[in-house]
Order: structure tokens, then C-alpha cells, then sequence
């Protein structure tokens, strides 16, 4: 019962931390942006180079990744939940951060409207909705896998799941950053102030089902198979009277 409690604690305070990580991210962007005059980021010239905020931007996204990853990292007892409560940490900071940046200036206007999600190795772009979609795989798995330890479920590990996990994690970055890729090719300068037209929703999709194979997984455990959870606490009644017979 204190483990659960625990976990709960736990939990609640790394959402908490997201959530304030958020507030911050959010405030930062629209700062940068009305100084830019780009609250609206699909526009043309959408990276302008003003004084040195590009050496500060891009270590400032890096920082970022480094700071939920931190919180993970003192949150979880294993590595697994260490990535889970990053993963959730992750998803929460960044459903958020659009929906204080709403509060703030009124931008996004819809789920579908382009942001520049990354600058990192190249700008990513897509609509505000892939990234959100993607964060609430991210939440869903970290509360399942933290639930796992919870309740002393066997980890069903599958190097299968896995492979499937990254490979959907790979065409989802390829879909965000192909433009900027193909504009690679014409120097720095295109990179930079390339807008994309058409976003490959279809292969997004694929790379969203194949993301999602680890909560399929967990799924399995859950449901089609119960008996392999084990509840903390006492131990059954024919066990307690098995126990003491021998004893």
C-alpha cells in the first residue's frame, strides 16, 4: 500500500513539473516569436537570423530534452520507469505547451495548423495535432508501463515490439523533417526558410500504428491476461494456509 502511494506521489508531482515546464516553454516561444513577429509561425521567412538567438535556441531545445529527461531519471527506481516517467513528463509538457500558448496569444488556431515543432537536427514541421498525438501514446505507455511495476506484472519483453517502436519512431521524424531535408540540398539558407505544403498524413499514420505496438503489448497483459498480475499485499488465503501447515 505505501509503494502505491508512493508511485502515486510520484506520479502526480513529475505531471506537476510538466505542467510548470510548459508554463515556461510556452512563455519563452511567445517572447521569441512577437519579438520575431512570427506568433504565427507558417509565414514566410519563418526562421529569421536576429542577433545571436539561433546559438541560443537550438542548446536551449537541447537543455529542454535534458531536463525531462532528468526528471525521470529521480522519479523512476528502474530504467524502465526512469523512460516512463520521461515519457510522460514529455507528453504532458508538450500538450500543454500548446495549450498555454493558446491561452497566451491565441495561437493555435486549430489542431491542423503548422507549427515548427524542432530545430534539431533540422526544423521539424507538421500540424499542432501529430505532435499531440504522438505525446498521448507517450503518456498512455509510461502510466502502463509504471502500472506494470505496480502490480508486479511479468515484463512480456519482445525485441519484435521494439523494433516496430523505432522504426514507427523513424518514418514519423522523416515525415517532419522531409522537407527540410530536400531543401537540404540547396544550402543552409533554404533549409531555413522552407514551407511545406502537404503533410503525408498517410505514412504519419503508419508510423503512428507502429509506434503504438508496446500498448498493444501492454494490452495483452492486461486484459487477455490476467492471471499473470499479482497484487501487492497479503498473500491469498490458501497460501497463508499452506504456510502454516508446513510450518
Amino acid at each position: 500500500m505505501k509503494t502505491n502511494r508512493t508511485n502515486f506521489s510520484r506520479f502526480w508531482m513529475v505531471v506537476l513539473y510538466a505542467l510548470a515546464m510548459a508554463w515556461v516553454e510556452s512563455a519563452v516561444v511567445f517572447y521569441l516569436r512577437s519579438m520575431m513577429d512570427r506568433l504565427e509561425p507558417y509565414q514566410p521567412n519563418p526562421l529569421p537570423v536576429i542577433g545571436g538567438f539561433a546559438l541560443v535556441e537550438l542548446p536551449r531545445e537541447f537543455a529542454t530534452m535534458i531536463m525531462l529527461l532528468a526528471v525521470g531519471f529521480l522519479a523512476g527506481r528502474t530504467w524502465r520507469t526512469r523512460i516512463a516517467y520521461a515519457a510522460i513528463a514529455f507528453g504532458v509538457w508538450d500538450i500543454f505547451y500548446y495549450v498555454f500558448l493558446k491561452m497566451m496569444c491565441g495561437w493555435p488556431h486549430s489542431l491542423l495548423d503548422w507549427d515548427i515543432l524542432f530545430l534539431l537536427p533540422l526544423p521539424w514541421w507538421g500540424p499542432v495535432l501529430a505532435p499531440i498525438l504522438i505525446s498521448l501514446l507517450m503518456i498512455l505507455w509510461g502510466t502502463f508501463e509504471i502500472r506494470s511495476e505496480q502490480t508486479q506484472v511479468v515484463a512480456l519483453s519482445s525485441w519484435r515490439v521494439w523494433t516496430l517502436n523505432f522504426t514507427g519512431v523513424a518514418l514519423a521524424l522523416y515525415v517532419f523533417m522531409a522537407d527540410a531535408i530536400a531543401a537540404s540540398h540547396h544550402g543552409l539558407e533554404a533549409v531555413r526558410t522552407v514551407l511545406p505544403e502537404k503533410f503525408n498524413w498517410p505514412l504519419f499514420c503508419v508510423a503512428l500504428v507502429l509506434m503504438s505496438a508496446p500498448l498493444w503489448q501492454f494490452s495483452r497483459q492486461f486484459v487477455l491476461q490476467p492471471s499473470v498480475k499479482i497484487v501487492i499485499g497479503e498473500p491469498p488465503e490458501e497460501f497463508r494456509c499452506t504456510r502454516n501447515l508446513q510450518s
